[in-house]
Formats: C-alpha cells, sequence, structure tokens
C-alpha cells in the first residue's frame, strides 16, 4: 500500500464512510515533487471546503506514513492540466493510478420510488449527483430493526410514518428522532425510505452534508431552481445526522425547504444526536419548527435489547460462515459487558469471528474475556450534556454561559472555556469538530489546544486537577 493510500484509509476511519464518500472520495494524487503534495478535486467547492477543513490534518498524515513533511497543494481538476510523470532523473515522482477497490462505489439508489414514478425519476436526480441522496443499505429495513424499550417509541412512530397511505395527512410532522451514536437513527431513516417506497410515496434519504453539497453544487452549475423544485414536491424528505448542517445560506434554504413540505402536507423525518434546542447553530425559525412535531429519543440499549441484537447478528454472521459457532453464555456474556451501542455489539462480534477463524479456536466463554479485554465496558457512564457542563462550569468560575461561547480572550473566561472543552471530550462522546460547534463554532484544533493545555496542566497543579475532580462529580450528579 501506497503512502498515499495509507493517507486515505486513516482519513477514511477518522471520519467515516458517509463524511469520506461526500468530501474526499474524489480527491486525487496528480504527483509528489520534493517539497510538495499535489491533490486534486473536481470542483472549487470541495478545494475551498477541503483546504478550510482538513489540509492541516492531510499535510500531517502525509508526513506521519511517507516520513517527510511536505506542503499540500489542492487544484482544481478543471482547471488545470494532469501532471505527466518525469523519468526516475526528475524531481516528480511517478504515482499509479489508484486500484478499482480503493474507489467508493454506490449500489443501492438513495432515493425510493413506487414503480409508476419511474417516468419521473429525472425530477428526483434533483438536478446533479451529489443531492441525488445519500446511499441506502438494503438490510437497513423494519423487518431488520430489533426493538426493546429503549427503542420502542419511536420505532413505532417511524413505522406510522412510513406506511401511512399515499396522499394521506401526515400525522406526526415533522418526526424528529435523537440518539447518540449506534442506537439505530440511520437504520430507522433508512427503513422509513424503503417502507416509503413500497407504499407508493416518492422518498429522498439526504445526510445534513449531502444536503450541503448538493444544494452549493447546484447554485455553481446554475440548477438551483431544479434543486428546490425536486426537493419540495417529493413526499418524504428524509434528514440524517442535522447537527452538522452549517452556513446561513444553507440554513435558509433547509428553512424554506422544510417549512414547504410541511405547509404542503409532505411528511419530513430528521435526525440528530441532541434535541432540537441543542443545535444551537441552527436559525431559531428552523429549531422552533422541529420541535413543533414529534420529538422521540432512542434511548442507550438496555441489557435485554442488546442480547436479542446479538442474538440476531450473531444468525446472520453464522450464516456467512460456516463452523462459527458462539454458545448462548458467551452472548449472554458480550450483552453484560459490553457499551450501550449496537456498534459496540457488532465489534465484539467481529472480534470473536476473526479469533475464531485466524486461529481455528473454538468460541468459549474464555476465549471471549480474553478476544474483548481492550474493548470491554461493564457499564457505561452516565451520558453527559455539553448543556449540563456549560452551566456548572460558568457557576463555579462566575461566569455567564454566553461568555464561555463567546470570542472573548480575557483571563477570566479563558480558563473556564478550556475547563469546559476539556470536560466536554473527556465526559462525552463527541468529537473534536462537535465540540467546537457547541462552543461557538470554533474549530476543532481550538479544541484539541484546549484539551492538551489542561491535560498537561493537571500533571503540575494540584489546585486545577481538584477543581476537575469537583465539577466531573457536579457534571455527573446532574
Amino acid at each position: 500500500m501506497t503512502p498515499w493510500e495509507r493517507v486515505r484509509q486513516r482519513l477514511h476511519d477518522e471520519i467515516g464512510e458517509e463524511k469520506f464518500s461526500s468530501w474526499f472520495a474524489r480527491m486525487e494524487l496528480d504527483g509528489l515533487s520534493d517539497e510538495t503534495v499535489h491533490l486534486s478535486v473536481p470542483t472549487r467547492f470541495l478545494k475551498s471546503w477541503i483546504q478550510e477543513n482538513y489540509l492541516p490534518r492531510i499535510s500531517e498524515l502525509f508526513a506521519e506514513e511517507s516520513g517527510a513533511r511536505r506542503r499540500v497543494d489542492v487544484a482544481v481538476r478543471s482547471a488545470v492540466a494532469r501532471p505527466m510523470p518525469l523519468k526516475a532523473s526528475g524531481r516528480r515522482e511517478v504515482v499509479s493510478e489508484r486500484s478499482p477497490e480503493a474507489r467508493p462505489t454506490r449500489t443501492v439508489p438513495a432515493t425510493v420510488m413506487p414503480a409508476s414514478a419511474t417516468a419521473n425519476a429525472s425530477v428526483n436526480s434533483i438536478a446533479s449527483d451529489m443531492s441525488s441522496g445519500s446511499p441506502l443499505d438494503p438490510r437497513l429495513t423494519f423487518d431488520t430493526f430489533v426493538v426493546g424499550k429503549s427503542n420502542s417509541l419511536a420505532h413505532a412512530a417511524a413505522r406510522q410514518v412510513a406506511e401511512a397511505a399515499s396522499g394521506a395527512n401526515p400525522v406526526f410532522n415533522p418526526l424528529y428522532l435523537h440518539a447518540a451514536v449506534g442506537l439505530g437513527k440511520t437504520h430507522l431513516l433508512q427503513a422509513v425510505v424503503w417502507a416509503a417506497g413500497q407504499k407508493g410515496r416518492r422518498a429522498i434519504y439526504l445526510t445534513a452534508e449531502r444536503f450541503m453539497y448538493g444544494f452549493v453544487a447546484a447554485l455553481k452549475t446554475h440548477s438551483a431552481i431544479a434543486f428546490k423544485d425536486a426537493l419540495r414536491t417529493i413526499d418524504t424528505l428524509v434528514i440524517d445526522d442535522l447537527q452538522f448542517l452549517k452556513g446561513n445560506n444553507l440554513q435558509q434554504e433547509f428553512c424554506h425547504t422544510l417549512n414547504a413540505l410541511l405547509d404542503g402536507g409532505r411528511q419530513v423525518v430528521v435526525a440528530a444526536d441532541c434535541v432540537p434546542s441543542d443545535l444551537e447553530h441552527l436559525d431559531e425559525r428552523v429549531r422552533s419548527r422541529l420541535a413543533g412535531g414529534l420529538v422521540v429519543e432512542l434511548a442507550p440499549l438496555e441489557e435485554d435489547l442488546r442480547l436479542q441484537i446479538l442474538k440476531t447478528r450473531y444468525q446472520a454472521l453464522a450464516e456467512q460462515h460456516a463452523g462459527f459457532t458462539v454458545p448462548a453464555p458467551v452472548l449472554e456474556f458480550l450483552a453484560r459487558s459490553m457499551g450501550q451501542s449496537g456498534r459496540d455489539l457488532d465489534g465484539a462480534l467481529n472480534k470473536l469471528l476473526a479469533f475464531n477463524q485466524l486461529t481455528s479456536e473454538p468460541v468459549t466463554l474464555e476465549m471471549a474475556e480474553n478476544a474483548i479485554k481492550d474493548i470491554i465496558r461493564p457499564c457505561d457512564p452516565k451520558r453527559v450534556r455539553v448543556d449540563d457542563i456549560l452551566r456548572i462550569v460558568a457557576k463555579h468560575y462566575n461566569v455567564s454561559r454566553a461568555d464561555l461561547l463567546s470570542q472573548r480572550r480575557t483571563a477570566n473566561v479563558v480558563k473556564p472555556r478550556q475547563v469546559a472543552m476539556f470536560l466536554a471530550k473527556t465526559l462525552t462522546l463527541r468529537s473534536l469538530p462537535e465540540i467546537g460547534r457547541r462552543f461557538g463554532g470554533r474549530d476543532h484544533t481550538t479544541v484539541l489546544h484546549a484539551v492538551r493545555k489542561i491535560d498537561r496542566l493537571l500533571g503540575t497543579d494540584r489546585a486545577l486537577a481538584d477543581e476537575i475532580e469537583v465539577l466531573k462529580r457536579a457534571i455527573q450528579e446532574a
């Protein structure tokens, strides 16, 4: 694997499949010189977004994988000629084309329509490939969703929305689902799209990032009107990861689209990682409209539900891998020991499968304990909210919440703000970019600096260490 391929893989692992597919899948390496990495993308918008958000990180990854620090240059392919490889004596290295396996593919359409709507497929393409929707997983249907106490209300609401007859007035509109990662939000959203299509309704599934990219791409290609019209004429619009929607123009367009769909009696389903009121970067009008529908939380998975999920997913793995057998006591052990997320359960089963396939060792309780010891979490801590951290830290240091979110750089504000960022990183599952957004739209590097600074001071400043412990207890008890 070349350094470039390793950089792509690490970037993919860091940001996830959906984000990588939306922003980096079409970024290519044109060549390397002694001092510069030459990358190219197909649009100016992609170039601008990557330069603003990920250029330093790409540079770091190249330095780590190649052993030499180089400047990273991003160009637009349509605006530059591809560099020609030079002879071995030249300064530019020859870069081989990526293998087909390295190129993400999309085999399932993100827009599900009844057969009668095939003639109108061009309308639902929404003016460009990027705005035609996000990929759908055919496995994510209501039939494969495991229901328990923690998600039964969300499942019932999603099912009623999806199975409503074509032309019927929506009952829950918008339907807003929120939960931490790995609890089934995306599964339910995609299940809604599949089921709605089977009921004769035109439905489209979009992540917030795909919506952003599609709208900007439509502006660039002068097809914004077609983009808007297509979105506003579908029957069911499903938006995932709304917490990532940012930019005044994009929020304004989303607000107009949301209002047009709701006022027109069309169904909207939205998912995010927090309640509408916590989406502080969104316009107040959007938050109010979202809160006016049905807001449902998918709670952490209880032990009984974790066991049901493990049994279901184990059966699927057993069908794919002959000889893979997991005794019932081992599944019960995993249900008790793993975290409260479906992804934790998948990771544990995959660990057992790897041990079994690679070592030919049968799956036993002892083997399972050894296999998952590095990912085991006997009990998950209480789910901490960033709002609680802001409130408690502000009160402790006698500053206002607005001060912590402001751009003020006075000493009496900077320290509490850095402490709050440190606590948000250590007590929640939120990523650095997510924390930055919750702290007044700051960049993830600012959060990283704060976390590292507080962590470094804890080793020498006993008073600060005591303050942090007091704050942690207060937050956990909130």
